[in-house]
């Protein structure tokens, strides 16, 4: 199992790092001038000097910039008689040096005390450090995790952040990090993507990486007939998808027997559907989903086991795979480039291809709340590559919830335009000399995963159609690819951080 690269590790500093969440306590008790309670947790741990002293001036009628200054001078004075580090925090911070992670330290503190606690801890164990004074919106907004991950040049979902309240954790997950939390003074759940655990003692590098997502590399690819317009087809595909380091294809035109065919040379698991679908996997298949007999045109899909690995085989997570293939004609690029049809006529004639995807849709909904990737060629552009039309096909997609991966990563249509139709026709093949309508008509959705990148794939020597026997590239489509994050569904065990 594949997971993400461990980036960085961001690190919150109050109560993380630093047992300063008591000394906060205490500060903001004497500021108030009463003990505080259970009710007001929510207004003082994780929350910077502002919030609090707004909460207070609320409750009290004293202006907040007078109880600001006044918290910010009973903790800063307590921070300076001596922060003790939490146990097993140097030793995972000298692990990461040693390992050469980055590190960075991402308080909602402001700079003046974190600079204190930086001259106890050693400033230089942190590549970056973002404080309360340096994001608009501070914890829980996701700002200082975003900006951490920026100074750092790293991806927040190949990052875990170090937590150890509620306001925290809501801000690294909000900026994408997986989470280990570690409850200083009140508990917090387990959740998708978070782990719980008492303290950082034993944790290490290796823990950290443990908890980061796995990667999910979903490709999409029509064969071409099976790939038969090209010499040597099968051995031409299995190097593309070799290369390609993918580890699901959605298939379309099979011709039969592709996809037993390219999963049996790679070791990999399929489900086949009809003479022309078929779906091939490096995971698991556990079941076969939609029509068994569909046609020509259709869907079908499979439901993939997603494996944990080594460190938490328990842990394995079940995505469903569809892959769809819709009627080629009418086909709305040639009826408005040769045509001159207008938007409303073309989009009545996209009523074939609504009605067989809006079948598909039905047969998803029918099955359990699970990730859904959902690929293929639709035969049709997208809404979001020409609002001039309005596409009801990939519309229909995106009201059913699922995202076009490709513009996620790529939303200008323009500067990206992720072309798959057609890298062998340049010119249409009527002989006219016409150029050929270049699209994007092969699509990876998806509903209930993170999209880490998304490209257009087609590799080799291609000469154009119909000289085609000898390409490299043994397909009349380029294959779309997108790497996802998939995240266990909660990580096991009860909530700790409260002695229990």
């Amino acid at each position: 199992m594949t997971r993400l690269p461990l980036q960085a590790a961001l690190f919150d500093m109050d109560g993380t790092l630093v047992d300063t969440e008591r000394v906060w306590w205490e500060a903001v008790e004497r500021v108030a001038g009463r003990p505080l309670t259970e009710a007001d947790r929510p207004e003082v741990l994780g929350r910077p000097v502002e919030h609090t002293a707004r909460w207070l001036a609320a409750g009290t009628g004293r202006p907040a910039a007078g109880l600001a200054g006044a918290l910010h001078r009973e903790f800063a004075d307590r921070v300076r008689a001596g922060v003790v580090p939490r146990p097993g925090a140097l030793a995972l911070l000298d692990a990461l040096a040693r390992e050469r992670v980055p590190t960075a330290l991402v308080t909602a503190s402001p700079r003046a005390v974190a600079d204190l606690v930086l001259d106890a801890l050693g400033a230089s164990r942190f590549a970056v450090t973002v404080t309360a004074d340096d994001t608009e919106h501070t914890k829980p907004a996701p700002d200082p995790y975003l900006a951490a991950c920026a100074a750092l040049g790293v991806d927040p979902a190949a990052c875990v952040a170090v937590e150890d309240t509620e306001t925290g954790v809501a801000s690294a997950e909000a900026a994408g990090c997986a989470v280990l939390a570690v409850p200083s003074l009140a508990p917090i759940a387990p959740a998708p993507g978070r782990t719980v655990v008492a303290g950082l003692e034993g944790v290490t590098p290796d823990r950290l990486r443990s908890l980061l997502p796995r990667r999910l590399r979903v490709m999409t690819w029509n064969l071409w007939y099976g790939g038969t317009k090209v010499r040597d087809h099968r051995a031409k595909q299995l190097k593309v998808l070799t290369e390609a380091d993918v580890d699901v294809v959605g298939l379309q035109e099979t011709y039969g027997s592709a996809a037993e065919e390219l999963a049996e040379a790679l070791g990999w698991h399929h489900h086949r559907a009809g003479e022309n679908l078929g779906i091939i996997s490096r995971h698991p298949v556990t079941a076969g989903l939609g029509d068994p007999d569909v046609g020509f045109y259709g869907a079908a899909g499979a439901r993939i086991r997603v494996r944990g690995g080594e460190v938490d085989a328990d842990a394995d997570v079940e995505v469903d795979v569809w892959t769809v293939h819709l009627d080629c004609a009418p086909y709305g690029p040639y009826e408005a480039a040769f045509d001159g049809l207008a938007a409303d006529a073309l989009t009545a004639h996209e009523e074939g291809r609504l009605a067989r995807l809006g079948d598909a849709l039905r047969r998803i909904e029918e099955g359990p709340d699970l990730p859904v990737v959902l690929v293929g060629d639709f035969n049709c552009p997208s809404h979001l590559d020409r609002p001039d039309v309005g596409w009801p096909v990939t519309r229909a997609a995106e009201t059913a919830g699922f995202a076009d991966s490709y513009r996620e990563a790529h939303p200008d249509p323009v500067r990206e335009p992720g072309h798959t139709w057609s890298p062998v026709h340049a010119e249409h093949e009527d002989g006219s000399g016409r150029p050929e309508p270049q699209d994007r008509i092969d699509f990876v959705l998806h509903r209930g995963l993170r999209v880490l990148d998304s490209r257009t794939l087609v590799t080799g020597g291609i000469r154009p159609w119909p000289d085609v026997e000898d390409n490299d590239w043994p397909s009349d489509h380029a294959a779309v690819i997108t790497t996802f994050a998939v995240t266990p569904a909660a990580a096991c065990g009860k909530s700790v951080g409260d002695g229990a």
